[in-house]
This record gives C-alpha cells, structure tokens and sequence, in this order.
C-alpha cells in the first residue's frame, strides 16, 4: 500500500489501517483474489475501497493499493524479514521465503531468517535460472554476444566465453545461484543442499516487496 509521504507512512493511522486491511484479506476465502476484486470485497458491511476513501480524506493523502499476495502453504512454512521496521511486519522491504522441511530447529530458522535478509539486499529476480523468462534470457545473450563479437574475440572461442558471462549472469539475478550474503564464498543453493538429507529442505517460492 502506497502513501505520498513518508510521514503518514509512518503514522500510528495509517500502520494501523494496513494492519486492518490485512485481517480484511485474511477473512476472505478466495486466495486467487486481485487487488480490484478486494476493493470491492466487502468486510463489515463497507466495500474495501470505501475504507481507503475514508483513510484518504482523514489523512489528506492519496492511498493506492499496489499489489495483494496469498501464499497457498499447504504444509509449507514461511519465514520473512522486513527491513528498517515502522512497525512489526511493516515496512518499505519486506522479503517472505516458502519452504517444505520435516523438521525445524534454531539452526534452520536461523539460516532461512538470514536467506530472508539476503533477499531483500540482493533482490533475486527468480529462484532459478528456469524460472527466469525465456525472453530474459535470450535478450541478456544477444546483448554479451554482440559485446563480445564487437571486441575483437575469435569466433572460435565466442560460445566459451558467452557461456561464463551467462553463468556470471544468473549468479547476479536468481537466488540459489547467488552468493550468500553472509557466507559469498557459498550460494545460496550451497546452503539449502547443506539441509537436503537430514532435513528434507526445499524453497517453494519467494516474494519481494520493495517500494521505492
């Protein structure tokens, strides 16, 4: 949800209407729900966008809902990490991680909370590299291949050289390739295999919320 200013962002009125709209999207039962469905879901007898009219002429600022997500756990756990806090889970970045695990324990959570914080500095774009967009891809190794062609390389060792600016590529863009923040001289995905066998550990999905 965005404000105009970083003043009434940080107000108790407005950190208080996020946190009501949150029990309102909690209370509806369609998950598939869009952000224009929602404004017209109605939550105690007013429309959701009824409620945003009123906060906007209270604080004398437009309010605009940018996004709404569900996550479907299905057994899955989640853990987040909102950085530089208004107040608890509210935030300008907030990074929330979705992961299956047969068990938990001080060591994982700690990991996954720190894989969290490396999220919303390194700010992945995907998980991996296949769920990148195809047309991503092929546009990122048009553009090295033209900059390699350009400089003067043999066209025998073109493709060699294409390949490590591709790996270079990923490394920068998507989160089990990345180096962990904490640890560069690993990947991300080195810690997550750390955790495979004994505790069954894999990322389901991750969601970055960074307003600027």
């Amino acid at each position: 949800i965005n404000s105009e200013t970083d003043f009434a962002a940080k107000s108790e009125t407005f950190l208080n209407f996020i946190d009501f709209l949150g029990n309102a999207a909690l209370s509806n039962n369609n998950y598939n729900i869009s952000k224009e469905e929602f404004l017209e879901y109605d939550y105690k007898d007013k429309k959701i966008s009824e409620y945003f009219t009123e906060m906007i002429a209270k604080i004398g600022e437009n309010l605009v809902l940018s996004e709404i997500v569900f996550f479907d756990l299905n057994n899955s756990k989640t853990s987040h990490y909102v950085h530089n806090s208004y107040k608890e889970n509210i935030g300008k970045i907030v990074s929330i991680l979705q992961f299956n695990s047969n068990k938990i324990d001080e060591k994982l959570s700690t990991d996954i909370k720190n894989i969290c914080m490396h999220i919303a500095a390194m700010k992945p774009e995907s998980l991996d590299i296949e769920d990148l967009d195809k047309n991503l891809i092929e546009n990122e190794k048009n553009i090295q291949k033209d900059l390699i062609k350009s400089s003067g390389k043999p066209e025998a060792i073109i493709e060699k050289i294409l390949d490590g600016k591709m790996k270079k590529f990923y490394s920068d863009i998507t989160l089990l390739n990345q180096s962990f923040v904490i640890d560069p001289d690993k990947t991300v995905g080195d810690i997550i295999n750390n955790y495979s066998s004994e505790y069954s550990l894999k990322i389901v999905t991750f969601k970055l919320f960074n307003l600027s």
